[in-house]
């Protein structure tokens, strides 16, 4: 069973600079136990505090990649969430394409930075983030299952993709807000994590 202040850690590493609220989310806790299972990690100098946002401490780095073998032993041995893995590296595979192509265009024979100016290329892209996002759902529904804290994964990328179909094109992939390609990003860093595997170059 994880404790709570390995959860907090690991919460912290997958965000990195964040802060209370979205530690609290991706660990899948109220905010007052978050508050105070943090204020204990930061006195044990495993965390530290920069104004409103928490980061790990190279001590506390330390710690928490040795206690991954002990505390994530179940869901390393769990067949069908590591399947469930397996498909999702797929769907990634596909998705940091799709990331290429929304970032880049093609003209003259020449990539160059997409510059968004034409819409019809944009939405041809965000349907198929809408493709994608249809052929994960039945797997992050499997692992919702096994790690209910993953549903803030979920309704994250439900909501960014909302938004980009609404037209709000930010929310494609744009690092400054929660968009698809960032809640994406922290989703497989979660996964890599707990699995003990290493991201794809």
């Amino acid at each position: 069973m994880t404790s709570l202040s390995h959860l907090i850690m690991h919460a912290t590493a997958i965000k990195r600079n964040g802060k209370i609220d979205e530690i609290s989310s991706i660990a899948g806790l109220a905010k007052e136990t978050t508050v105070e299972i943090m204020e204990k990690v930061v006195s044990s100098g495993r965390l530290v505090q920069i104004h409103d946002t928490y980061m790990l401490s190279p001590a506390g780095r330390m710690i928490l990649d040795s206690e991954y073998s002990r505390f994530c032993y179940e869901i390393r041995a769990d067949e069908e969430f590591v399947n469930s893995y397996s498909e999702f590296e797929t769907i990634n595979r596909n998705l940091k394409q799709l990331i290429t192509e929304w970032q880049t265009v093609e003209v003259g024979g020449q990539v160059i930075p997409n510059d968004h100016s034409d819409s019809i290329y944009d939405e041809g892209i965000i349907d198929r983030l809408g493709t994608i996002h249809e052929q994960f759902e039945p797997i992050l529904n499997r692992m919702i299952h096994r790690l209910e804290r993953f549903k803030h994964y979920q309704s994250k990328l439900i909501n960014a993709l909302e938004k980009a179909e609404d037209g709000d094109i930010d929310w494609v992939s744009d690092a400054r807000i929660e968009s698809y390609h960032t809640v994406w990003f922290e989703l497989h860093e979660d996964l890599l994590r707990l699995l003990g595997q290493t991201r794809e170059d």
